[in-house]
């Protein structure tokens, strides 16, 4: 058996072929599911190892980035979702998915996982937003490449284990400013090592590398079982080094650092699943 990761589309998700070509590259098995095949009943989430909430705007981002898909996560799939995540399987959400994780509830604090649970609305308050991500305080949609700080101890995210100091990747938004309900959030955050990306240089200082104003330049987060991430840069736009506008000049090895991070979820999934 190979894993199997089901990308997640919908009206306006833009992103979706990028990023199963992706889990591809490894392996993995990555079908494009329409939400509206999950919420039927026609594809069920137990069929997969991984579930990929790729960019894009989402019904227009109308509301807010990512809210009425978050809605649909929340109220028509909370069932299958809890127990896609008590089985131990893995989630990413990239930019607009960020976005979604986040305004379902999903991320930061995503509740323990009860199986049998409802997807009636209702019965998934557990499921409480306790962050956002809002408008850059640039007030303009922004798109350009970032140094990212990654975990350098035991990282807590199966996602961006090994990685190296400071990654590269592009980010491309309008509503990618992090923010947390209350210091209690980014304390709880910051205890059980949540924070799993930060804006950064190119040698790894925090101050003054903060493109859209994010809270202690927060780029990337997990759940509290590191199975879950979320995270604004595009980590499917830098597979391969020739991705970069200037990697003829670079004279670096033939793999961007988006590469690293979709090994470690087919890794993870082939190592736990697929014995």
């Amino acid at each position: 058996m190979e894993p199997k990761a089901c990308v997640v589309r919908t009206a306006g998700t833009n992103c979706d072929k990028e990023t199963a070509y992706a889990f591809s590259v490894f392996g993995c098995e990555a079908e494009l599911v329409h939400i509206n095949e999950l919420v039927s009943g026609k594809k069920k989430l137990a069929a997969y190892h991984i579930l990929a909430l790729p960019g894009g705007f989402t019904y227009g981002d109308d509301i807010a980035a990512g809210k009425v898909m978050a809605n649909e996560l929340r109220f028509k799939l909370a069932g299958q979702l809890k127990d896609f995540l008590a089985e131990g399987k893995l989630v990413i959400g990239i930019c607009n998915g960020f976005q979604i994780l986040v305004k379902s509830g999903l991320l930061p604090g995503c509740a323990e996982a009860r199986p049998g649970a409802s997807d009636k609305a209702g019965e998934n308050d557990d499921l409480e937003q306790q962050a956002s991500l809002i408008i850059n305080d640039s007030g303009s949609f922004q798109a350009e490449w970032v140094n990212l700080k990654s975990p350098q101890e035991e990282s807590l995210c199966v996602w961006a284990r090994d990685l190296p100091p400071v990654i590269y990747l592009p980010i491309a938004h309008g509503e990618g400013k992090f923010m947390v309900k209350d210091s209690a959030v980014l304390e709880r955050l910051k205890r059980n090592n949540q924070i799993v990306f930060r804006y950064c240089s190119p040698s790894g200082e925090l101050e003054g590398f903060n493109p859209n104003g994010s809270l202690e330049n927060i780029a990337g987060v997990c759940d509290a079982t590191g199975r879950v991430l979320g995270l604004m840069p595009h980590p499917e736009r830098h597979l391969y080094a020739r991705q970069h506008p200037r990697w003829r000049a670079s004279g670096e090895g033939s793999t961007g650092d988006g590469f690293f991070i979709f090994r470690n979820g087919v890794e993870y999934v082939r190592k736990n699943f697929c014995k």
